[in-house]
């Protein structure tokens, strides 16, 4: 179970804003995360991955504390676990396919399971530059996967998909989240588009 509740400010083109979330999120589920344009939800990713500090709240994994503002305590990115699609990808312009989940894991065999999902085989050497947006985008969603982290977070992660991969990457990242037993937050504009693997949805106003 994850437990939030925080309270963060943010700046929009509308001016100020302030971010409310107060939810609790069942293990082993896919959540997705929609609402207005500005509204914080990849900030909301950001304090539940530990790269962004909300002025106010707590965060419980698994009856483990990850923040609690009241006594300045904010355990490192590093320590909770998780893996995170960015919305820009975060890619290493200097490394390989291959040595991107190399990076991330010395397991060949899952490896070579991660770039058959992705469909990424034959780029193994090829650098981002050399990749489409979409096989960045895929690339991003093998590396996150890579560690088999306990916490997905995953920021906008089939936007540069065409229809048909989106359909077919959607579909085998259910399977591969229920064998692992992630726990899943995907913010998508197009909320319709992960209907058919969410189990629940949680709408930032």
């Amino acid at each position: 179970m994850i437990n939030i509740a925080i309270e963060k400010k943010m700046r929009t083109y509308q001016g100020h804003n302030i971010l409310k979330v107060n939810t609790s999120i069942a293990p082993k589920s896919i959540i997705k995360v929609y609402g207005a344009s500005g509204s914080g939800k990849t900030t909301l990713l950001k304090i539940i991955a530990g790269l962004t500090l909300p002025e106010k709240g707590k965060i419980i994994f698994n009856d483990t504390p990850w923040l609690n503002t009241d006594n300045n305590f904010n355990l490192a990115v590093q320590k909770r676990g998780v893996g995170m699609v960015f919305q820009n990808y975060a890619l290493f312009p200097n490394m390989t396919v291959l040595q991107h989940l190399e990076y991330a894991t010395k397991d060949q065999q899952w490896i070579d399971r991660l770039l058959h999902f992705g469909q990424l085989e034959t780029m193994l050497l090829h650098k981002p530059e050399h990749l489409s947006g979409g096989q960045q985008q895929r690339l991003a969603i093998l590396r996150a996967l890579a560690t088999k982290p306990q916490l997905l977070l995953m920021d906008e992660p089939f936007s540069a998909l065409d229809p048909e991969m989106r359909v077919g990457i959607i579909t085998e990242l259910k399977n591969l989240l229920n064998e692992l037993g992630i726990t899943c937050l995907i913010v998508s504009h197009n909320p319709l588009e992960i209907d058919s693997i969410a189990d629940d949805e949680l709408c930032i106003l």
